[in-house]
């Protein structure tokens, strides 16, 4: 859902028919998967495209249309498996070289990665270290920096350590949502 607001939903977000159109539409896409869940089956944003373009909503053609630049088109970039071992002990995820069109797309995929790794590992009854360096640019756009305080209001509760690093820290004090991150951090160091 974050993900297609980010693409197509423009200033005033995504409409409630879109909402629902993408939510049927996730649940068709995973269908197969939840099934048999093996890495070969794990969807992707292509799969997600072709259940839109079959839908018959008006609003479905419109989200299938905004996709199309990601699935095809020249920012295709997340519309493969990923080729990252994710398991390992430490990922680090560098999204400097996805330029500015892919970057927010790119910075909502990594968080929402690491929210996962925070699930699995609470599961485990292990601890989460979540480092952020450029944090003030994770504030600049208001998707990110609205997921960003959800994350620092929720990590410590499932085990969670974040840790944001910048060297501008007037970038990251003109955020409207630093006060709640600083609210919910245990230490800060300026």
């Amino acid at each position: 859902m974050s993900l297609c607001e980010l693409i197509v939903g423009g200033k005033g977000g995504l409409e409630p028919i879109e909402k629902t159109v993408i939510d049927r539409s996730v649940r068709l896409v995973y269908q197969e998967y939840l099934r048999d869940p093996s890495p070969d089956k794990m969807p992707i944003l292509e799969d997600l495209y072709n259940v839109l373009s079959a839908q018959p909503e008006k609003e479905a053609a419109r989200l299938a249309s905004a996709l199309e630049l990601y699935i095809s088109g020249s920012l295709n970039v997340f519309n493969h498996r990923t080729n990252v071992d994710l398991n390992n002990r430490l990922v680090c995820f560098d999204i400097k070289a996805l330029g500015k069109q892919l970057k927010k797309l790119g910075m909502l995929v990594v968080q929402d990665q690491v929210w996962n790794r925070v699930t699995i590992n609470r599961n485990a009854h292990k601890s989460t270290r979540y480092y952020v360096d450029e944090f003030h640019l994770l504030l600049k756009e208001e998707q990110t920096a609205a997921y960003s305080v959800e994350i620092w209001k929720r990590f410590r509760k499932w085990g969670g350590i974040p840790t944001g690093i910048t060297q501008n820290v007037k970038d990251l004090l003109g955020s409207k949502e630093i006060e709640n991150i600083f609210e919910n951090s245990d230490f800060i160091y300026l």
